[in-house]
């Protein structure tokens, strides 16, 4: 079952007695609300549910240079994803009486993949990687919360 079902059920027959401009800023504002939400998430380096994701995998063979060591680890303690979450990549929108949070053009491949957990090549024409899943957008209880207060202060403020 959809998770947002009851929060749609709820919320659809306060959204019919708005006028179709004031719908559509109201659903932009809650696009916006949730991405915002989505890239404190993926700052905190966590899923919706609140579970931290799996770690970067750890070096691989010894490097020749102390140079290069430390090169990878610095790339480690970087956090995953800091430009995927920027405004550029990542959209809100109100389309169709509906608010869309989604990554845009490139970043949808590279966000479908550790979404999911798909193998991909790191590079083009190198090996398959198979990455962990890491779920990069959902909609948490609080978020849900904050989407029905939001609700009711645009309705009845």
């Amino acid at each position: 079952m959809n998770e947002l079902q009851p929060l749609e059920n709820w919320a659809a027959a306060l959204l019919a007695q708005l006028q179709p401009a004031q719908r559509r800023r109201l659903l932009t504002d809650v696009a916006r609300r949730l991405r915002s939400a989505n890239a404190q998430r993926m700052r905190a380096q966590t899923d919706p549910d609140g579970q931290a994701w799996q770690p970067r995998k750890p070096p691989g063979p010894a490097l020749r240079s102390k140079r290069e060591r430390l090169r990878q680890e610095a790339q480690l303690k970087k956090p995953m994803f800091s430009k995927l979450r920027q405004a550029k990549h990542l959209k809100a929108r109100a389309e169709g009486g509906s608010a869309v949070v989604e990554f845009a053009s490139r970043a949808q491949r590279i966000a479908r993949v550790h979404h999911w957990g798909e193998a991909d090549a790191v590079k083009p024409g190198g090996p398959r990687v198979q990455y962990p899943a890491r779920p990069l957008l959902g909609i948490s209880e609080a978020d849900a919360d904050g989407l029905r207060e939001l609700l009711l202060d645009r309705l009845l403020g």
